[in-house]
């Protein structure tokens, strides 16, 4: 399928299903993410279809999307965007003073769900390495999806979105220093100077962009004092991607470098023109990320991986709730509002196949066995398609679960 077809049937499924899902009342994001992996090579390319209609011949065998760099690079700018996004909501002063809270629902998140996540590899695995790579799987939780969904159901600005948006950001300053660690065991068979030479550089990079949001507040406010909606529009995608773009080269989270470029924005006077401009860019680019997430899910090899993806939901579900409840009483949330803090990260996500990646690497390197990199690879992308599911579910119906939990722990409900 030529280039520009495919993008346009990308786009035009996207809008299909968004328009079902929309018209069922559901959450676009699993709608997605199923017809990503219905266009994809593994499903439709899959399929023996005629080519020939009429006389005419045509290469059916080609008319699955492929993985192609646009679609990758479209899926990075969702992350980049919406991460950008979640900046816009939470300036610096308002991290720095909540840093006691965000330490500590950032912590109770590490110790149980990290652990758990080691315990699943190892069962399956026995082996250090593989556990290691399957816990930071199970661990960090999916930000750009959680966002998405926290816009979508107007939670953004409710008293849950910070200790959410808190454990989100402790979890993603985390898994810079975990990938770091990750890829020196994986790629450099474990070489602890490579390792440190690394995380030295995400926390130098982090630390420039720390000082920039303090201090850069004038200079954001002159990069965007025009008086065109183009300009607007070009400087802060510019600025934004720039940044990503260069966290990345460093084996830094573009994410995480999106999310302080958002809270630098936030502090001008400027942020509620970014916003408006920029949300249609957003969404699109958002669209294009659920939909790889389905295109790079082999049903297949999925299906090989049932088994650990099945022990893998049910034991890793309750302890990211449990996490989150936590989490949402050390901001002193009451039991409804933890309750929804509790299900909001359940997801996983982006950062679940890049170390699904890294498993492939060390396969092609010899540090893991062949099957046993494949086997991983596989659980990631189906342990992310249903957690992305399950996760966004659950979010959009919290308030049977939110009663339950303020029934049993306060005996009342009707809070907020």
């Amino acid at each position: 399928m030529a280039n520009l077809l495919e993008v346009g049937v990308m786009f035009a499924s996207i809008a299909a299903v968004g328009w079902v899902a929309n018209r069922l009342g559901q959450s676009v994001i699993p709608f997605y993410i199923v017809i990503g992996m219905v266009a994809s090579e593994f499903v439709v390319g899959r399929l023996d279809l005629p080519n020939e209609i009429g006389g005419l011949e045509i290469q059916f065998e080609s008319l699955y999307i492929a993985e192609s760099e646009f679609v990758e690079l479209g899926a990075e700018l969702g992350i980049v965007f919406l991460l950008f996004f979640l900046g816009l909501e939470f300036n610096l002063d308002r991290l720095l003073a909540r840093r006691k809270q965000i330490g500590s629902a950032g912590t109770i998140d590490f110790l149980i769900n990290f652990p758990a996540g080691f315990a699943v590899g190892w069962l399956f695995f026995g082996s250090a390495l593989p556990a290691f790579l399957v816990a930071g799987i199970v661990y960090i939780s999916s930000s750009a999806i959680i966002t998405k969904s926290l816009i979508d159901l107007g939670w953004i600005a409710n008293d849950e979105a910070e200790p959410i948006l808190g454990t989100l950001v402790y979890e993603d300053l985390l898994i810079a220093v975990y990938l770091a660690v990750a890829a020196a065991l994986v790629l450099g068979g474990g070489d602890p100077t490579r390792a440190a030479q690394s995380i030295g550089i995400a926390l130098a990079f982090l630390f420039v962009l720390v000082v920039a949001v303090q201090f850069g507040t004038p200079a954001f406010e002159r990069l965007f004092a025009t008086g065109t909606h183009e300009f607007v529009v070009l400087r802060a995608v510019g600025l934004v991607v720039l940044v990503a773009g260069a966290a990345l080269a460093l084996g830094v989270s573009e994410a995480v470098a999106a999310f302080f470029v958002g809270m630098g924005v936030s502090a001008t006077g400027h942020v509620q023109q970014v916003e408006n401009l920029l949300e249609p860019l957003r969404d699109v680019f958002a669209a294009v990320f659920f939909f790889w997430i389905g295109l790079v899910t082999d049903p297949m090899a999925v299906a090989g991986a049932t088994g650990l993806i099945a022990v893998a939901v049910l034991a890793t579900t309750p302890t990211k709730a449990l996490s989150g409840y936590l989490g949402g009483r050390a901001f002193d949330l009451g039991p409804r509002r933890s309750a929804r803090t509790a299900l909001a990260m359940t997801t996983r996500g982006e950062f679940s196949l890049i170390i699904a990646t890294l498993a492939v690497s060390g396969g092609v390197a010899g540090t893991i066995p062949q099957s046993v990199a494949d086997q991983i690879s596989a659980f990631a992308v189906g342990y992310v398609l249903v957690m992305a599911v399950v996760g966004t579910t659950l979010m959009q119906y919290s308030a049977p679960f939110e009663t339950v939990v303020e029934r049993r722990l306060d005996g009342t409900a009707g809070e907020e």
